[in-house]
């Protein structure tokens, strides 16, 4: 499963670096790719991860979570 993360609050290399940790750091996250100039993270993960659980990661490392697509 694949989706996109919208998030608000990164501004440079480490903001990217900070939030790739967090989400990797989950249990159930295969890969995450961030990127800064689209503000946006593309996590493929395993289907028992919850959108709560991406959105306190992400806002635990100090970000802002606006939106979560899932992909096809």
């Amino acid at each position: 499963m694949e989706k996109v993360l919208l998030i608000e609050g990164m501004v440079c290399g480490n903001c990217v670096k900070h939030v790739h940790k967090a989400l990797t750091g989950l249990e159930g996250v295969q890969e995450a790719v961030v990127e800064l100039e689209s503000k946006t993270a593309k996590v493929c993960l395993d289907s028992s991860v919850s959108d709560d659980t991406l959105k306190a990661a992400v806002e635990d490392a100090g970000y802002t979570l606006v939106s979560i697509q899932e992909t096809a």
